[in-house]
Formats: structure tokens, C-alpha cells, sequence
């Protein structure tokens, strides 16, 4: 298991640790201790990647296109 803090790493490294701690996991050999600390950084790793995806969504629904289909411009994004 990593210590690189989740927020500091980039989505498909942090898809990459996630699926680590996933294959881990289901392997079953590591004590206890070890599963409820690697289900709490598999947790941190989930919410990261989807806030992170959430974050792709929002830029790209932003985009402006003109009629061609060519992007022009952002709009800007207003929190919900």
C-alpha cells in the first residue's frame, strides 16, 4: 500500500490504486487490520476518481460549440 495522499494523485493513478487494493482485498491474505485500512484508502480512491470525473463532466458539458460543431468558447459552470 501506497502513502501518497489520494488527493495528490491523478485519476488513473488513483483508478490503478483502487484496483490494487480491489485485488487485495478479494485475495483475502491480509490480516484484518490490513483489509479495514485498505477498504477506508479503497473508499478515499473511489470518491477521488468520481469527483474527478464529475469534474471532467462539468468542463466538457461547458464547452461551447458553434454550428459546425467546433468548440468556441467555455460557459462558465455555476455550482448546484
Amino acid at each position: 500500500m501506497t502513502d501518497t495522499p489520494v488527493e495528490k494523485l491523478s485519476f488513473e493513478e488513483a483508478m490503478k490504486a483502487l484496483e490494487d487494493v480491489v485485488g487485495k482485498l478479494e485475495a483475502g491474505e491480509v490480516s484484518l487490520d490490513d483489509s479495514i485500512k485498505l477498504y477506508e484508502r479503497g473508499a478515499a480512491l473511489k470518491k477521488h476518481c468520481e469527483a474527478r470525473l464529475k469534474a471532467a463532466e462539468e468542463k466538457i458539458a461547458a464547452i461551447q460549440q458553434n454550428e459546425d460543431g467546433e468548440a468556441v468558447g467555455l460557459t462558465p459552470v455555476t455550482g448546484q
